[in-house]
């Protein structure tokens, strides 16, 4: 049984939790199978993390304090538990396939007015954000996307349009430059709280830059 992943699109690691509770029983079963929602990201490292973090808190965000800096590689998909190791077998497969990479932050972008959201934009490793998406994507996390994959670190997401406004000229100067040398394994909690459980080390081959 494939993942449910219909909130592949999901612009960050969002609620994520409006699937049936009956998703994956079958009908001889009463009880649903038990299912974790996961999701993949690169975490935004110290200190830029927790001040992209800070400032979601202060641009009104009910998710900032759930929601860890990060860029979206995989969006919340419920994995039942007997497929767990599956999954993590198939990101040890990927980041076999993916070397570490430099990445750049510069200033921010939005998505309105298609979707009331301002991000810091990813300047520098989008191919390799790229490449991670395309094979994580595959097999049982395949699924066609409604918009095009676009990395980006989101900072504020269905606020005011003031707040919106805030975000955008607040962090119109923020500047990152950081090492990509890993991603996340998130996991979402019953408080609807995403917390890091597990990294996997990029490992394939560097080439000349």
């Amino acid at each position: 049984m494939p993942a449910d992943s219909r909130d592949r699109d999901a612009s960050t690691l969002g609620p994520g939790r409006h699937w049936p509770v009956d998703a994956y029983a079958p009908e001889s079963q009463a009880a649903p199978e038990p299912a974790d929602v996961i999701g993949v990201a690169i975490r935004i490292p110290e200190p830029f993390g927790d001040t992209l973090q800070a400032k979601r808190a202060e641009f009104n965000d009910p998710l900032a304090h759930a929601i860890p800096a990060h860029v979206t590689l995989l969006g919340p998909t419920r994995v039942p538990r007997r497929q767990r190791e599956t999954l993590v077998e198939h990101l040890a497969d990927v980041v076999a396939q993916v070397a570490p990479f430099p990445m750049s932050l510069r200033g921010t972008g939005t998505f309105r007015p298609v979707s009331d959201v301002v991000f810091v934009q990813v300047a520098r490793g989008i191919s390799g954000c790229e490449r991670l998406e395309q094979r994580i994507r595959t097999g049982a996390y395949a699924v066609a996307l409604t918009f095009p994959y676009h990395p980006h670190v989101t900072v504020a997401h269905d606020v005011a349009e003031a707040d919106l406004d805030r975000a955008f000229d607040d962090l119109a100067d923020f500047r990152a430059d950081f090492e990509v040398e890993e991603i996340w394994l998130y996991e979402q909690d019953e408080m609807g709280h995403w917390r890091a459980v597990r990294p996997f080390r990029l490992a394939g081959e560097v080439l000349a830059r």
